[in-house]
């Protein structure tokens, strides 16, 4: 088991922690003696690190650890894949691709080929995208007992005398010990009051992606990336949406420049946003569907609400304050930069901790937990730099400060955008909405330095931001990126080509 160490921990007023533990070893060995039987004598089983959750979080931080030959405990009282494999992140996705699908055919005639006009067979949608699900869940399982990592099927609730018990599942009850625990028992989705989720009227994320037919009108309550990619989906497949967000602009995190050309393409699709739009409640109508109350407006009717405004941490039946584990005013797990909670031995990781809530943030901090609890040197994760993607059409990616984000934070920037209208690739493909924006420190004598930001908005720029993100947290210079040779034709070369003209020389633009 780990060695104690020496720990100075500060809980400020506004939940951060501050204050670092002493290192750990490499080599520990286990505090609980074992007989041959791998169980203590006191009935407890024992692992070198329990995990309570299954999810990306999680699961990732067993398969790193089982990796590091480590013995691993995962606790999961749900889907091994949690809400990113179940009623997420692939599920939405594969929805998605179902209405890119369905755009190509019905745009098939601009490239000369005559199709029938499509229509979509929902129940197929779905079973399809489940059976996407159930492979990669499989697959995930595989992985799992590969790696010999032990699995429970139940409820972790954590003890103040740092063991486990697990219960309220298949597996029987039993009492875990463990060298190190990671919390990481996710979020569930919020709702707003008035709006209690019925899964017929008013639905979340959880029923919204498993529907067995598409309304024919909805409203989507928030306009952030939840809201968006859902908006998109029923949007293309015929649905008449509308989009009611309370801040002023839909993707609030997003760049302005970048926000724009989505708000634009959607408006071209038929889709009404609302910005600066509270709403308070719905009144069910007698003969089907709802009216959603607007403050300030008319009722806005419609067959389906879909609440997009966020998740919260899921921390219920975790015993974490039995334990010393603090929790934030909204409820998430109090962590230092090494993602160490006020409990010695305890990390948190995922959507528990107020870091973004994404499946890759996710498996990073798991992995940063397992090194960390190894005694590795391990730097922190820089959440201000992390990749972004969101799967709208247009779809939206990006890494680092957004212009004004940067300008707000005191840097003197310079910026350089250029769309997709000019490339070849994007032409060839159809598909030319859209742009990339790079944003630079502005040297002493007026030229662009270190890329700080780049925001993409277009064709497949979810695949594309992975050299962005390098460029960004490289902390490498515009000349530096410039000097890389792009393939052409593709849909990356733009980022080049913006880059490019960061340098005061440029080609095509």
């Amino acid at each position: 088991m780990l060695r104690p160490v020496s720990q100075t921990v500060t809980v400020s007023a506004t939940g951060s922690v501050s204050g670092r533990r002493g290192p750990r070893p490499r080599n520990f060995e286990r505090v609980i003696p074992t007989p041959d039987n791998g169980e203590p004598d006191d009935g407890r089983v024992t692992h070198d690190v329990v995990i309570i959750g299954g999810g990306p979080g999680g699961y990732a931080a067993a398969l790193y650890g089982a990796a590091s030959g480590l013995n691993v405990g995962l606790i999961e009282k749900a889907k091994i894949g949690g809400t990113c494999l179940h009623v997420g992140c692939i599920p939405a996705k594969e929805l998605l691709e179902t209405a890119s699908v369905f755009r190509t055919v019905s745009e098939a005639a601009q490239f000369g080929i005559t199709t029938s006009a499509p229509k979509v067979d929902w129940s197929v949608t779905i079973d399809r995208k489940q059976q996407v699900i159930d492979n990669l869940a499989s697959g995930l399982t595989s992985l799992l007992k590969g790696r010999k990592v032990t699995v429970y099927d139940g409820l972790g609730t954590l003890q103040s005398d740092h063991t486990v018990v697990v219960s309220g599942g298949s597996s029987p009850e039993v009492t875990l010990g463990a060298d190190a625990v990671i919390v990481a028992t996710g979020s569930v989705p919020r709702t707003l009051p008035g709006f209690e989720v019925d899964g017929s009227l008013v639905v979340t994320s959880d029923e919204f992606l498993s529907m067995s037919t598409l309304p024919k009108t909805a409203a989507v309550v928030g306009g952030g990336a939840i809201g968006c990619e859902f908006a998109s989906t029923m949007s293309d497949m015929g649905t008449s949406v509308t989009i009611l967000e309370a801040l002023p602009k839909i993707l609030p995190g997003c760049d302005s420049d970048v926000t724009r050309v989505v708000e634009r393409s959607f408006s071209k699709r038929g889709i009404d946003i609302r910005t600066g739009t509270r709403v308070n409640g719905h009144t069910p109508g007698k003969k089907g569907g709802t009216a959603v109350h607007i403050d300030g407006s008319d009722d806005l009717v419609v067959d389906l609400v879909v609440m997009a405004v966020g998740r919260r941490p899921n921390t219920e039946g975790a015993g974490l304050a039995d334990a010393g584990v603090a929790t934030d005013e909204r409820g998430f797990v109090v962590v230092d930069d090494h993602c160490r909670t006020t409990a010695d031995g305890v990390w948190a990781v995922g959507d528990v901790i107020d870091t973004p809530a994404l499946a890759h943030i996710g498996f990073a901090e798991g992995m940063l937990a397992i090194r960390d609890i190894l005694g590795e040197s391990v730097l922190p994760i820089d959440h201000g730099r992390v990749p972004w993607c969101i799967y709208c059409h247009p779809e939206v990616a990006f890494a680092g400060h957004s212009e004004q984000s940067a300008k707000d934070a005191g840097l003197d920037v310079v910026a350089s955008k250029h769309r997709y209208s000019s490339n070849g690739r994007a032409q060839i493909v159809g598909d030319t909405d859209g742009l990339v924006k790079v944003i630079a420190l502005k040297r002493p004598d007026g030229t662009a330095g270190q890329i700080v930001g780049v925001h993409m908005v277009g064709p497949w720029v979810t695949e594309q931001l992975g050299q962005a993100y390098l460029a960004v947290n490289w902390e490498a210079s515009v000349d530096e990126v410039a000097a890389f040779i792009q393939p052409h034709p593709t849909l990356s070369e733009l980022f080049g080509e913006t880059v490019l003209s960061l340098t005061g020389r440029s080609l095509h633009g």
